[in-house]
């Protein structure tokens, strides 16, 4: 499948869905930035982000903003 295929299906069913269409780029990072403001374990976001290198990939979550300034929904 063609990366651009994979995009024009994403933001077909976020419009659909009546979600706001984001590149894919950033909804990956968002994802990673819910994990870790949930307190799921490293391993699983680590898993779920896919980078390579376990060290560079806990780098880069060790990072991240956990949303200090947010409640998640449901907390």
């Amino acid at each position: 499948m063609e990366p651009r295929n994979v995009y024009r299906f994403f933001t077909r069913v976020a419009a659909q869905s009546g979600l706001r269409v984001v590149r894919l780029h950033d909804a990956r990072h968002g994802c990673a930035t819910l994990l870790t403001a949930a307190s799921v374990v490293p391993r699983v976001t680590i898993d779920v982000y896919t980078h390579v290198a376990y060290d560079t990939q806990r780098e880069a979550i060790s990072h991240m903003d956990p949303l200090p300034k947010r409640r998640l929904p449901g907390a």
